[in-house]
């Protein structure tokens, strides 16, 4: 059910992830998570330890305040319109995201080969809060979350762009330190769970007169007791005598000379 205030779950998931990420990139800059450790390195098996841990830190303290701004934001409005499903949509979307990262084999687009790399950041969780709110407005159709739908398209809209390779666009012929990978696997599964939970939590208000043949004159209770306290209004009037047209074929035929 959507709130009309904002709940205490509203300022707790956000901060909370907040506090996680800058104690992660607190503890990397103690010398704890040295090079790829707790990074998603794909296809390796050791890097499946990032799929846990690789949104809690950060190459920088310019990538930290990138990622934690729209997290904080994102995560308030998934908490606030939908906290029936909030945390089920930041675990799965957290989880699954990191995964299909780890599937996805990091391939130089321009030379086709196979790049070892070691991928953090919080950007994935990012993509997988903007879709799953966008596409859960449109596919609910409810004017509520449809608003919350213009306003994150409205702020970060320009986030659909970060699903392609930079080098795309930057016209270099290095490569970008910018993981689109996750920012696609983070796009894909926002869309899919905004789908995918389209029918949970609130449902669209139907008002009576929506239905077909809402009203009754027994249900009526303003009519029933008017009818009671004005039985005159409501006397036998004499009925017109259903028109026989057989009874009156002499009738015609003489109009009709």
């Amino acid at each position: 059910m959507i709130k009309n205030h904002i709940s205490a779950g509203t300022i707790l998931y956000p901060t909370g992830m907040l506090l996680l990420m800058w104690l992660g990139y607190l503890l990397q800059n103690l010398g704890f998570f040295q090079d790829c450790w707790g990074a998603i390195i794909p296809l390796v098996p050791s890097g499946l330890k990032g799929v846990f841990l690789s949104p809690l830190l950060h190459g920088s303290m310019d990538h930290l305040l990138s990622n934690s701004i729209p997290i904080f934001i994102l995560l308030g409005l998934l908490f606030h319109f939908y906290p029936t499903v909030g945390r089920k949509i930041l675990l799965g979307g957290w989880l699954f995201t990191g995964l299909l990262v780890w599937l996805l084999p990091p391939i130089d687009i321009f030379t086709g080969k196979y790049m070892y790399t070691c991928t953090i950041g919080a950007s994935g969780v990012v993509y997988v809060l903007a879709f799953f709110l966008f596409f859960s407005g449109v596919f609910r159709w409810n004017m509520k979350l449809l608003t919350v739908s213009m306003v994150v398209a409205l702020y970060y809209g320009g986030l659909v762009w970060g699903v392609l390779p930079e080098e795309l666009f930057s016209g270099s012929d290095k490569p970008s330190n910018v993981s689109w990978q996750s920012h696609l696997a983070g796009a894909t599964v926002g869309t899919i769970m905004a789908f995918a939970f389209k029918n949970a939590g609130e449902k669209k208000k139907k008002y009576i007169w929506e239905f077909p043949n809402f009203y009754s004159e027994a249900d009526d209770k303003l009519w029933q007791e008017y009818r009671e306290r004005h039985p005159d209004d409501f006397a036998d009037m004499p009925q017109k005598k259903r028109d026989e047209v057989w009874e009156r074929l002499d009738e015609l035929r003489d109009s009709r000379k």
